[in-house]
């Protein structure tokens, strides 16, 4: 049985995003472990709504790095390595702070970043907690300019995501990770580009640092 929400489908724009929300919080949350298998018609079944929207939501979390597709076994919830999670955070290092300073740059509105970080600040679970934390940074760099950019981190924002809400099962640590992201905000809003990067680049390589040595999040 699957243990997921099951609000009202009409509560949302469409029955696919419905699914696609449902599922994904039951991942980030960890009531569908990794390992998991996600069956379509069970999902449907829990959810309501026939099997077309489920399969097109998990389509969707394949595509972001949620769910992994083996023929003639199924779909199954990610197992992230800690290596998984390393690579994850190397590739932010190399794009996200440069993308932080080109959008701080272009004089990017930090409303919805400083939106993202009270929710964060008002989340009760790590899914939200998380999440929020994907808005803020997403908040930062989306404003880059760049569509190659902002696409390469948008492919990876369910993905750290998971890599968050795992590492923090073992080591929470987001209290010292929001005073960083109020850093980073303060130096956005005051226009200081560089300083946005230099504080973007240090909150990921230390989360990177923890990582390596058996423990982290973001």
């Amino acid at each position: 049985m699957y243990d997921v929400t099951t609000t009202p489908p009409a509560a949302l724009p469409s029955r696919t995003e419905h699914a696609l929300a449902t599922i994904k919080e039951g991942i980030l949350s960890g009531r569908l472990a990794a390992g998991q298998p996600l069956v379509e018609a069970e999902i449907a079944t829990e959810l309501a709504m026939s099997k077309t929207p489920v399969r097109e939501a998990l389509k969707t979390l394949e595509m972001s790095g949620l769910v992994v597709v083996r023929p003639y076994v199924g779909v199954r919830v990610r197992e992230l390595t800690q290596e998984d999670a390393v690579a994850i955070y190397e590739t932010r290092l190399l794009l996200e702070p440069e993308a932080t300073r080109r959008s701080v740059l272009r004089g990017m509105d930090t409303a919805a970043a400083r939106a993202a970080l009270e929710r964060a600040a008002r989340a009760t679970e790590p899914a939200q907690r998380s999440l929020a934390n994907r808005a803020f940074h997403a908040a930062l760099w989306g404003a880059s300019g760049n569509t190659i950019l902002i696409g390469m981190l948008e492919g990876l924002r369910d993905q750290t995501a998971l890599a968050a809400v795992t590492t923090w099962a073992r080591q929470p640590s987001w209290g010292d990770e929001a005073q960083e992201h109020e850093r980073i905000l303060d130096a956005a809003e005051a226009g200081d580009a560089d300083l946005a990067a230099d504080l973007t680049r240090r909150h990921i390589a230390g989360f990177l640092d923890r990582l390596r040595q058996g423990g982290a999040t973001d």
